[in-house]
């Protein structure tokens, strides 16, 4: 009798504008697990994606160019295992998805800070890198929550 292998888990990155954080999050993991796990991002209130978010992760040779932003309503019907919010206002705001399990990650938001990329790429990076640590150690532990 031949198995059906078991589909890879989704998660999901939610933040408010789906512009940032939870786009880098989403890039991260599809890199850092080869396939192994379904990554997505979507937003509360998406406003598009942020173009020093795409220059942070292109420096580490990871493309969002072709990224968009998204809805957390095109997934509810659909839903992901696990919704992972990377900002306060996303956990506050997020609709109930049923059977989907929840973490919270928040991550400072780089998007907002005023200035030029020369004042503003340092936090960028920053939370980029912040955020591959956390997937890093999530995966080391073998995906509490999700497994």
């Amino acid at each position: 009798m031949t198995q059906i292998a078991p589909s890879p888990p989704r998660v999901l990155f939610l933040c408010t504008g789906n512009s940032c954080r939870s786009q880098m999050a989403e890039a991260w993991l599809r890199e850092l697990t080869a396939g192994r796990v379904v990554s997505l991002s979507a937003g509360t209130e998406p406003v598009g994606l942020n173009p020093r978010a795409v220059k942070a992760m292109a420096e580490v040779g990871i493309d969002l160019s072709a990224h968009s932003s998204d809805s957390i309503d095109d997934f509810v019907d659909n839903p992901p295992d696990l919704v992972i919010a990377v900002c306060a206002n996303a956990e506050k705001c997020c609709p109930n998805i049923p059977n989907a399990k929840f973490l919270a990650w928040p991550f400072d938001d780089p998007a907002h800070l005023p200035g030029d990329d020369e004042a503003v790429m340092p936090e960028f990076r920053r939370v980029r890198d912040e955020i591959r640590e956390r997937i890093e150690t999530w995966l080391a532990d073998g995906l509490p929550v999700l497994t």
